[in-house]
């Protein structure tokens, strides 16, 4: 997909809520900040906003309400009206002076409509009619005490953050992740006997949770608005069990039937289940310094896909711990500084040794255009020669404003290079690729005996030994890695040493970090005892033997392993580069792996014909446009992959990674 498809999408959002909010207060949720922050800034918020004050807000119960000088509220809400969310509009407007309240949710009303539980064939009738937004716009004036105030409800599709014109986020969905094998019995325990599902590969729209079914309705009304808005028609196609019912119902989504009709052009959109393979989100072996970045510096505040930037190097204060905070943070996100987002593409691009050449390459080229006195050095480049660029511009106000964002860059990159974490990043590069060779030769096994000895309590860690997060990640890799395995009789034994160890590693934490106390449930070290770090251990090898046979329902797609042999080592080959050989394989051959979803009788017609006549399927690769959507999240490493394979083998051929 080109940059403007992406971008224009987003702005054309904003644009229409920028025009509501002169002189507002503002209230956002944490998913629409995060929109507004990749897509052009929160910058450019205040300044349509205007007045000296800073009007914005987080939506939430306790949000401090408008004085009787902000008689106007703008609330921007990624989520259904409904439930808590309409709960908390009206404790922020009742305890408020608001005389004209806007509501712009992201949510169109045809998923309002399906909330509320009103039949498929009613809501048709109801097409040009609103009646939820009317009746919350009646609500909102109740609330405000006055039925002659102002109140407008309206549907703006915020889907997207954009962080690059090949990488789209949907940060309202950062939640929705694809189903295990485990899921089945949670899923069977709400059905009769008779009923009951015997693998993922039985899991339909019909054995869905509501609350989830309606989480995949909001996400397909979106991804709808976005066809919508790039004029194209889709064919749907999935690979993975959630996949194919998010494909199925993007496919059958009624609102979008006459858009199709009269759309020009024609687009592919593929979703992909992440667990699949989960040997790509958790390696190490993609060479690029934003993985980096987004691994070992801490995350911003509410947002799911950017982190803080410690900028008191730029100020007169001391750069000791306690002032850290003093001082706002920086970021990634570069929407509204050309510079800083020319460089942020760059380095998305680029390989970790290159990257940090670029990022030399324009702070020698901004002290240069500001007359900053630089010494040139050539050669390697090291956090200290960027911090002694960076500190050139630290009592120029002019120059400061001017590179803001190349400089929260720059410090980004110091950071990051300086943090004891990445230098870890060689070492567990180092130990998958044993593994790789381990899984070839040995069993499961002998490959977790391998990593017994570098489970170590605290107290026994040096800064180069692994805390219990790296363990788990090492685990995961394992499992993925290695697929569906053959027990031997050592196996059980082998799994039971490795879990008793990581449940007394936990034990023994003198803190819990948030990840653990999610996992053990306990919020202190000190409530966790042996029994319960027992319990929760088990339940994540439940979970492990999961991901290892999160692919025994392919049938092309069984592995990401490659054996070695003589000439080569063996070797992993991400799920997404076969799925994408695959969709331009020169012979073009019905994929068996990825699905069809067909959107009504004439499709279906065409695949039952199909076998008989010759009349083609839809094939992934029959259009200019193919947008990926991985459910679960995506790496930049293969972001960047699908990018530059997909020209390769079908050059014209326009792409964008959209993971949620």
């Amino acid at each position: 997909m080109s940059d403007p498809g992406v971008l224009s999408f987003t702005h054309q959002g904003w644009e229409q809520v920028l025009a509501k909010v002169k002189r507002a207060l503002v209230y956002l949720d944490a998913a629409c900040a995060e929109s507004l922050h990749w897509g052009c800034g929160s910058t450019r918020l205040l300044e349509a906003v205007g007045g000296p004050a800073c009007h914005l807000r987080e939506f939430e119960p306790t949000a401090v309400g408008g004085g009787a000088e902000q008689p106007k509220a703008v609330f921007v809400l990624s989520c259904l009206l409904k439930g808590r969310t309409v709960e908390t509009l009206r404790d922020i407007i009742c305890r408020s002076h608001f005389q004209y309240c806007v509501v712009v949710t992201a949510v169109n009303h045809a998923v309002h409509l399906t909330a509320n539980h009103v039949p498929a064939a009613a809501a048709a009738e109801l097409e040009g009619q609103q009646p939820v937004f009317e009746q919350l716009e009646e609500k909102l004036c109740e609330w405000m005490g006055n039925m002659n105030y102002t109140a407008e409800v309206l549907h703006v599709p915020l889907l997207l953050a954009p962080a690059a014109p090949h990488l789209a986020l949907t940060p309202a969905f950062a939640s929705l992740f694809p189903l295990l094998p485990r899921d089945v019995h949670l899923l069977n325990s709400a059905r009769p006997d008779k009923r009951r599902l015997g693998s993922l590969g039985e899991v339909d729209a019909t054995a869905l949770p509501p609350e989830l079914l309606l989480q995949i309705r909001c996400l397909v009304s979106g991804l709808s608005s976005l066809c919508e808005h790039l004029g194209v028609r889709e064919e749907c196609f999935a690979v993975g069990s959630l996949s194919r019912i998010i494909a199925a119902d993007l496919a059958n989504y009624a609102p979008a039937k006459n858009r199709r009709k009269t759309a020009a052009g024609r687009a592919s959109v593929v979703f992909v289940d992440r667990t699949l393979d989960l040997t790509g989100a958790v390696g190490h072996h993609g060479d690029n310094l934003v993985e980096k970045m987004l691994s070992v510096l801490p995350q911003l505040p509410g947002h799911t896909n950017d982190v803080m930037v410690n900028m008191v190097e730029l100020t007169a204060l001391h750069t000791e711990e306690e002032n850290w905070n003093a001082v706002a943070p920086g970021c990634l996100a570069q929407s509204s500084d050309m510079a800083g987002k020319a460089l942020w593409e760059a380095l998305l691009n680029t390989k970790h040794k290159e990257a940090v050449m670029e990022v030399r390459r324009h702070l020698v080229e901004a002290a240069s255009r500001e007359n900053l006195p630089i010494k040139m050095s050539m050669g390697r480049v090291t956090p200290g020669q960027l911090t002694t660029y960076i500190q050139l511009f630290k009592n120029n106000l002019k120059a400061l404003v001017n590179h803001c964002g190349l400089l929260q860059l720059g410090l980004a990159t110091v950071q990051t290079l300086k943090h004891p974490h990445t230098a870890k990043w060689d070492n567990f590069l180092a130990f998958e690729r044993l593994l790789l060779q381990s899984v070839g030769e040995s069993t499961m096994s002998v490959v977790l005996s391998q990593l017994l000895p570098m489970i170590k309590p605290s107290h026994q860690r040096t800064k180069d030994d692994y805390r219990p997060e790296e363990l788990l990640i090492l685990l995961i890799y394992i499992y993925s890695v290695s697929g569906e395995f053959t027990a031997d009789k050592n196996l059980g034994e082998a799994e039971e040493n490795v879990k008793k160890t990581l449940a007394q590693v936990f034990c023994e934490e003198s803190e819990l970090s948030p990840l653990l106390q999610k996992i053990t449930g306990c919020d202190s070290s000190i409530n966790l005892t042996f029994h319960k770090s027992k319990i929760a251990v088990d339940e994540l090898f439940t979970s492990l033997r999961d991901v290892a046979g999160a692919r025994n329902l392919m049938k092309q797609f069984k592995s990401v392993y490659v054996p070695g042999n003589h000439t080569h080592q063996a070797s992993y080959k991400p799920l997404l580069k076969q799925v994408v050989e695959e969709i331009f394989h020169p012979e073009k051959p019905d994929p068996v792996d990825i699905e069809h979803m067909s959107s009504g009788l004439t499709d279906l017609l065409k695949t039952g014909f199909s076998m008989f006549m010759k009349v083609s399927r839809p094939h992934p690769s029959d259009h200019p446009l193919l947008i990926f959507f991985v459910v679960g999240g995506v790496t930049v490493s293969e972001a960047k992959m699908i990018k530059d394979l997909v020209p390769s083998l079908k050059p014209g051929t326009q792409v964008c990674c959209s993971p949620n």
